[in-house]
């Protein structure tokens, strides 16, 4: 299974280059069932919160909605687990705490490779990041 950052559903709604291109067409295929994937609920606050700043609110939180909606995408809490696991993954490499949270949800959950146009994931040695 694939955990996505939430990059991939911002460049998703927001970039109209091929990185966009490729974030919808990997969404495609998590809504065809043909690849298996998964985010935290993280991934909403920072997807509504970025589509915001740079559309409207009603583009906000269609975007929020899509997420939530999405076919096959598996969407994992944020608990003290997680919480305590992101702040280990702090101390070992240099990632902010929203990178921390995510880079922990997808190890915790066993995920094959995180998606992400973020370099700063090719630090954490617990899991492989597949570029977007």
């Amino acid at each position: 299974m694939l955990y996505l950052d939430s990059g991939v559903f911002i460049h998703a709604a927001l970039n109209r280059e091929p990185a966009g291109n490729r974030a919808r067409l990997l969404l495609q295929k998590i809504r065809d069932g043909s690849e298996d994937a998964a985010s935290c609920a993280l991934t909403f606050d920072e997807l509504v919160w970025v589509v915001n700043r740079h559309r409207t609110r009603e583009d906000a939180l269609a975007a929020g909605d899509a997420f939530l909606a999405l076919p096959n995408l598996a969407i994992f809490g944020v608990n003290q687990d997680v919480l305590f696991s992101a702040s280990s993954i702090m101390r070992r490499y240099p990632l902010d705490p929203r990178d921390a949270i995510h880079a922990s949800s997808a190890i915790i959950q066993g995920c094959s490779a995180i998606v992400s146009t973020d370099a700063h994931f090719d630090r954490v040695k617990e899991i492989r990041r597949k570029p977007l």
